[in-house]
């Protein structure tokens, strides 16, 4: 008998597992055993009929009065994330941030190992970082080919980026992580997922502007009460 369909989950529903996760590993870090939907509701800042909907996707229902088993329910949300096994990674991009990634403990210990580094600068090729010897760029698909990567992530500056992710794409890299300011185009299959790290601080500063400016709230502010 073949298997069923997998059955797609919606990106705002995806983009919530990851957090589940993390608290039940902390949960289950300090020996608690079950969960209802209300504490993980609130421990992850969302309403509770939401997260009975997320687990849903799953096949998982708690049972009411008792909630959820906390060890089952990590080993769903790891299985239907793909962290059951893992996953080899190459960094595109050896400057600042692209060391960082690779000297990053949280990527090893979530199911992800980096297998290698590639940059075009020649006083970075040889260098190691995270353990892993940065080699030129012209052996990025020569990496991905030998050690099976299907993710690969771009640390470099935007005007590189489109470069990367084209060599990505030849290499066979269906999943990209991208760091650089810019929005990339890939082929249709390709997926990506972009980490605007300056917006989100740009964002931060209109909120603390908010919170520092008396009388004004958000709202205040998005409606234009700044004259001109």
């Amino acid at each position: 008998m073949s298997d069923s369909p997998r059955r797609r989950i919606p990106e705002a529903a995806l983009g919530r597992l990851p957090v589940y996760l993390r608290i039940l590993v902390d949960l289950a870090s300090d020996s608690v055993t079950r969960v209802s939907s209300e504490q993980l509701a609130e421990l992850a800042a969302v309403n509770a009929a939401k997260v009975r909907k997320d687990l849903s996707y799953l096949g998982t229902y708690g049972t009411r009065g008792v909630g959820y088993d906390v060890q089952f329910l990590t080993y769903q949300i790891q299985r239907e994330l793909g962290l059951n096994q893992s996953w080899p990674i190459v960094i595109v991009g050896a400057g600042n941030l692209g060391q960082a990634l690779a000297n990053f403990s949280g990527i090893s210990e979530r199911g992800f190992h980096i297998v290698g580094v590639v940059d075009k600068d020649s006083s970075k090729i040889g260098s190691l970082v995270g353990g892993v010897r940065v080699t030129h760029a012209d052996e990025l698909a020569q990496i991905v080919q030998a050690k099976s990567v299907s993710i690969g992530i771009i640390a470099t500056p935007a005007q590189h980026a489109q470069e990367a992710a084209d060599s990505l794409v030849r290499a066979g890299v269906g999943s990209i992580m991208n760091f650089a300011p810019t929005v990339l185009n890939v082929p249709e299959g390709v997926n990506v997922r972009k980490v605007d790290l300056a917006l989100e601080l740009q964002i931060l500063s209109y909120y603390e502007q908010c919170r520092n400016t008396s009388n004004v709230t958000p709202a205040d502010t998005a409606t234009g009460a700044v004259s001109a």
